[in-house]
């Protein structure tokens, strides 16, 4: 099938796994544009060996020079993962937008490739019905304003699996045999989550079946001892898991570890995506989850309640950016900054209980606590704290109360 708008496209960079989808994409490409095509396939710790994309798109006809194989897991852990951690950024209250915080990344590392190869278009294989076509062409042309790009699944007419098989069998593109029934669902993975989605779990009211989790085991065959840790912050960012310094990607992936041991980090939800619909998603994040639930608690010392209570007014927008693909829109930057601020304090370690599916955060302790045990203490505090200032304040703050309950009394 031709595209719409039959641009002429010299080289193009593709977001490529070595998948069906993008293996079929890269031939797709190469026919209907006639161009030469780049890879480039990243490395955010999804744990699957990324060196056969190499060699299928070497076998596709891409020029070994134009094959991009990046290890990023420190880059998206230390810049995009540990920043949005700081916010405690949650979208619609649950989801620690794992899929979402990767995009961003993928998006700007192929702008680079499509300088550094004189590339002028970029092309991804994500549907149009989701979120990752916006969150990819946002990051694209924020960072490339005039840059093409080709979105294969807006303009061809490979509307099925059946069709995707066929065209890769036509084409001699190799098709694993776990690809030639109907998929039970979709998979997205990196160093932070898995998430699943689509034909078993359409149905939210349907429970999700055993066999779609892969990162957590069940939490009632988790181990019958609870586990105690402690992680180590600075600045705001995780710095050192039981007293060892470790960097951004290592602690999170030791987090992980112990995640799935106890089997935790499961989310079951229906969201709302931009595009407009709902979809019901299983998500599993288990470091995360372990992580978000520690930095909370370290601010709970050392954040002042004003600073505290704004960030947690800001957080639902930051993490709405987040979800929508506006990483690189300056009110993201700015709202970064605010929090950023806030976390110059937020240092000091928590110890946490891991069991069954829960993390508790049972410790905590900051060279900048603003907690004060001589003046919250039910003992004797020695005139910290005097008691009958209450009055006053009490009365200041029931004044318009006063004021109003007298007239609609009157």
């Amino acid at each position: 099938m031709s595209p719409t708008t039959p641009d002429k496209i010299n080289r193009v960079v593709l977001a490529y796994s070595g998948g069906l989808d993008t293996s079929v994409i890269l031939k797709w490409l190469q026919q209907t544009y006639g161009c030469e095509v780049v890879t480039f396939t990243a490395d955010l710790g999804q744990g699957e060996e990324l060196e056969p994309a190499r060699k299928k798109a070497e076998m596709a006809g891409v020029k070994p020079e134009h094959i991009f194989i990046d290890d990023l897991r420190e880059e998206f852990v230390g810049n995009y993962v540990y920043p949005m951690m700081r916010a405690n950024a949650l979208y619609e209250g649950l989801y620690l937008l794992g899929t979402s915080i990767a995009r961003p990344l993928i998006a700007k590392r192929q702008i680079e490739i499509a300088r550094q190869v004189n590339a002028d278009a970029v092309s991804h294989g994500a549907t149009g019905k989701g979120n990752d076509q916006v969150r990819f062409e946002l990051g694209y042309y924020a960072l490339a304003p005039d840059i093409k790009v080709i979105a294969p699944w807006r303009e061809w007419d490979l509307t099925s699996r059946t069709k995707l098989i066929e065209f890769a069998e036509k084409h001699q593109i190799q098709v694993a045999k776990d690809k030639r029934g109907e998929a039970p669902f979709s998979t997205d993975a990196n160093i932070l989550h898995t998430s699943s989605e689509g034909k078993v779990l359409e149905d939210p009211w349907q429970g999700v079946p055993d066999y779609v989790y892969s990162r957590t085991v069940n939490p009632e065959d988790a181990p019958d001892a609870p586990e105690f840790i402690t992680i180590d912050f600075e600045r705001g960012d995780g710095v050192a898991l039981n007293g060892d310094a470790m960097s951004p990607a290592t602690l999170l992936a030791a987090l992980n570890d112990l995640g799935r041991t106890h089997g935790i980090g499961r989310l079951d939800l229906v969201e709302n995506r931009f595009v407009g619909m709902k979809s019901r998603g299983m998500y599993e994040t288990p470091g995360g989850t372990i992580y978000h639930l520690a930095h909370r608690g370290i601010e709970q010392l050392t954040l002042d309640r004003g600073a505290a209570h704004l960030k947690d007014e800001l957080a639902p927008r930051y993490a709405e950016l987040v979800y929508n693909g506006f990483w690189f829109s300056p009110e993201r930057e700015m709202l970064q900054a605010a929090i950023d601020h806030s976390q110059a304090k937020v240092t000091g370690t928590v110890r946490l209980k891991l069991y069954k599916g829960g993390v508790h955060v049972v410790g905590r302790k900051s060279p900048y606590s603003l907690y004060s045990e001589k003046v919250v203490t039910f003992e004797d505090d020695q005139g910290a704290y005097d008691q009958r200032d209450a009055a006053g304040f009490i009365k200041l703050n029931a004044l318009r109360l006063r004021l109003l309950g007298r007239r609609d009394q009157a």
